[in-house]
């Protein structure tokens, strides 16, 4: 026995591993090394006939217990006729719904699970839809009508498929189930597996004869005009989900979903950022060292904001509740935040020359000028200069 490995080990758990945490590592085991996954790959046989014995033993209360306490010696010498694999005994171990799992994620059936495959109502598959919209609609909400094809039932055969004087005839191969059953052999057996009947793909009908005017679909396509209520708030890249407006449902189930996501148109003006408005305004020399009342632009139009004399380049003011408002509660809003920026006058006449220097001297600076022999004179920086500088940096 000592060329065998530790059971906990082997399944990869630890000592303390309860039942559903066996369950679940022995059934990820089992699945990549079971024998029909792994066609004549002997080392793979191995590991799965090691990982059941592992699990035999421990999903045993009884066994664990032995096994915790003596090891693999508590099972030496077997156990008679139930002997599987190095002569160990599976007989207590039920591994039914665990390969039933299995040999239905490998063969594509429902394991030992009853029922039938499709039968029951389904919903239909969802739609999606692009809508574009501009930054104010995003904003404050708007309406669309959008262009879709949806389908319907079909008009000449009520939705059944068959051509008219017809009728659906119940599958002869699952006999009406959807479903068929069929055995695989294991290393423990036989097991009985579940798989959706390929000739009427678990609808339990075949159409003998399909209605000519939607191919035994029981559909036809039609294009409608769908009305969408954008959100107040929405931001790029979301969606708005209408209920019912997709494909139709399989067995007298509800109409999947349209989706219509949206996308946001950029701004010249402003940015935005989850629920705030960021954007500049200009204001001009004299304002900011004067103070001064300026419009400025909000998506709710334009506010007059009141410039504090001495204001900087660069400053960065809030306009409280004229952002975006919350998509869950529109009496919610975000900020708008405007960074003031000092406009330099490119072209000045030259009474307007004359006026900013006559400011300089009255301000107590003289702007710094070169002397007659043209070396600079450097004197006190005057108020030109201070914005110059402001705007260099």
């Amino acid at each position: 026995m000592a060329d065998k490995r530790d059971y906990y080990e082997v399944l990869g758990v630890s000592r303390d591993a309860d039942d559903a945490t066996l369950k679940k590592a022995y059934r990820n085991v089992a699945k990549k090394y079971h024998p029909d996954m792994n066609p004549g790959d002997a080392e793979a046989e191995k590991k799965f006939k090691e990982a059941s014995e592992a699990y035999a033993v421990l999903s045993d209360p009884d066994k664990r217990r032995q096994y915790d306490q003596f090891g693999h010696a508590a099972f030496e010498g077997g156990a008679g006729g139930g002997a599987g694999y190095g002569g160990f005994d599976f007989s207590g171990a039920d591994f039914s719904d665990i390969f039933g799992d299995i040999f239905g994620d490998l063969f594509g059936g429902g394991g030992r699970r009853g029922g039938r495959a499709n039968q029951g109502p389904m919903k239909g598959m969802n739609i999606r839809k692009g809508v574009r919209i501009t930054f104010e609609e995003a904003v404050f909400g708007c309406e669309k009508e959008l262009d879709v094809v949806l389908k319907d039932p079909c008009p000449k055969c009520s939705g059944t498929g068959a051509k008219p004087g017809t009728s659906p005839e119940t599958c002869p191969k699952c006999g009406g189930k959807g479903q068929i059953v069929y055995t695989q052999q294991s290393f423990f057996g036989t097991v009985q597996n579940v798989q959706t009947c390929p000739d009427c793909q678990g609808s339990g009908k075949i159409i003998r004869d399909k209605c000519p005017d939607c191919s035994g679909t029981g559909f036809v396509s039609n294009r409608k005009k769908i009305s969408v209520s954008i959100p107040a708030g929405i931001d790029n890249g979301q969606s708005v989900r209408i209920r019912e407006k997709g494909e139709p449902g399989i067995n007298g189930g509800p109409r999947g979903d349209l989706l219509v996501e949206v996308t946001v148109s950029r701004h010249p003006i402003f940015q935005r950022q989850d629920m705030h408005i960021f954007s500049t305004a200009p204001i001009s020399f004299a304002q900011a060292a004067l103070g001064a009342d300026v419009k400025i632009k909000t998506v709710d139009g334009e506010v007059i904001y009141t410039v504090k004399p001495g204001t900087k380049t660069d400053t960065k003011v809030r306009l409280r509740g004229k952002g975006v408002p919350s998509v869950r509660n529109s009496q919610v809003r975000g900020d708008h935040y405007v960074t003031l920026v000092i406009q330099t006058p490119e072209k000045l006449s030259q009474e307007a020359k004359e006026a900013l220097r006559r400011f300089d001297e009255l301000s107590g600076n003289t702007l710094n000028t070169a002397t007659e022999d043209g070396k600079a004179k450097h004197k006190k920086k005057g108020f030109m200069d201070k914005m110059k500088e402001a705007f260099d940096d």
